[in-house]
């Protein structure tokens, strides 16, 4: 059965959209999640537009929505891998298919705090704030940190 949504009690919730400047922002709500000595959840959103493509998507072959979600997984523990996170840091990851904005805000609603980006995978160059940022920031019942877009 593919996940729409987690069950998260406590910690540090960061939005990962597949983009490089998901990086940036996981590894600060990671250090924050250190010093706070809480769980770090990192939770990637994903449709059929935005998952990995599966191994076995070859041809005309559409795979079932679980071997994206496995796909979704991997490049998430990939990227997590890549960020440098530490080795004792509580690490829980999420792969939920559905609408961003809403899972992040109900995946997030037990949380201490709701972690995005300023902009990611999607949207134009020059939005300085994303729409995804934006609604969380609007609707979270939580704090919410917007970690700012480093220039490439």
């Amino acid at each position: 059965m593919v996940r729409r949504e987690a069950d998260i009690t406590g910690g540090i919730v960061v939005g990962h959209d597949g983009s490089r400047a998901s990086g940036a922002v996981v590894r600060r709500a990671a250090d924050l999640a250190q010093r706070l000595g809480v769980a770090l959840h990192v939770v990637r959103v994903w449709n059929l537009a935005t998952a990995p493509r599966p191994d076995s998507m070859v041809g005309g072959y559409v795979p079932p929505f679980a071997e994206f979600e496995a796909a979704v997984v991997a490049d998430l523990k990939a990227d997590c891998t890549a960020a440098g996170l530490s080795d004792d840091l509580d690490l829980h990851l999420y792969a939920l298919r559905g609408q961003t904005t809403e899972c992040l805000i109900a995946a997030a609603a037990d949380a201490e705090m709701l972690v995005v980006g300023t902009r990611g995978a999607g949207g134009f160059k020059g939005l300085r704030f994303g729409s995804t940022a934006t609604q969380v920031v609007r609707h979270s019942a939580v704090p919410v940190l917007v970690v700012p877009n480093t220039p490439d």
